[in-house]
């Protein structure tokens, strides 16, 4: 993986030269043995080892080094760039909601699910643009209310480059339903030059918002249906949203390779 601009960096950080041991298996081969996972949702030790990626461990370590230098964070960025400088990002208005997952195994950022008879979840909170693109995912317990990480969401969009001007952070508006209606929200709002076009609780819908905010649902359906992040079993946060990451990032890649092929 190689990053934007004149040099082309590379993303991933180079192996020690004098590190211990036997020669280290390609970053490409470690990377294709992340995806099978995330993909096929087994357990590190059953990775098919006759694939070439080397053994599981070994992955989740190269997994857990890549999370921690921002390898996955900087890719979905550099696609968002490719992505808005091919004029295919909507900013003219943003969506956000939640959505619940299992949580076999516990860990920090779960709790009693309000929705499955309080058994330990997460929950995924999402922004995207107009279009369904992943914008920024966070990760909390199952019964954070959802409110409480709309500014941290909207707060939380990278500096998008790719156009002329300065890099985008916010869009000119923000549908949600009516989990969302809360005062303070809309007066944070709109020193960001947000308008709120949100759903006020005890009044009939805004006409149309549902046809215009369905791609949140949509684009989690998508997230969703990665098997790894149906369910999340890492007990450690930083790995399952090493996992988010990457999967927003390879709907950014597909996007962008469905829209020039």
């Amino acid at each position: 993986m190689r990053g934007a601009g004149p040099t082309r960096q590379p993303l991933l950080p180079p192996w020690p030269e004098r590190s211990p041991g036997p020669k280290p298996v390609p970053d490409r081969l470690r990377l294709q043995g992340i995806l099978y996972v995330l993909h096929q949702d087994i357990a590190w030790q059953l990775l098919p080892l006759e694939r070439g990626f080397g053994s599981g461990q070994t992955c989740w370590r190269r997994l857990d080094r890549w999370q921690q230098t921002g390898v996955f964070d900087q890719l979905h960025r550099i696609l968002l760039a490719k992505l808005n400088a091919a004029g295919e990002l909507d900013w003219s208005r943003a969506c956000v909601d939640g959505s619940h997952v299992r949580a076999k195994k516990g860990g920090p950022a779960t709790g009693p699910s309000p929705v499955d008879r309080r058994k330990t979840g997460s929950k995924h909170h999402l922004i995207c643009d107009g279009n369904g693109t992943p914008l920024k995912v966070l990760t909390t317990a199952a019964n954070v209310n959802d409110i409480t990480q709309t500014l941290a969401l909207v707060d939380g969009i990278p500096p998008v480059v790719g156009r002329p001007g300065q890099p985008r952070r916010h869009p000119d508006a923000l549908l949600s339903d009516k989990a969302y209606d809360s005062r303070p929200v809309r007066r944070e709002l709109r020193p960001r030059r947000i308008v709120p076009v949100i759903s006020r609780k005890g009044a009939p819908n805004i006409q149309g918002l549902g046809k215009l905010r369905y791609v949140v649902e949509q684009t989690f359906a998508l997230l969703h249906q990665v098997k790894r992040l149906a369910v999340r079993w890492e007990r450690r946060l930083e790995l399952h949203n090493a996992f988010l990451s990457l999967a927003c990032s390879l709907i950014c890649w597909r996007r962008l390779k469905r829209n020039h092929s």
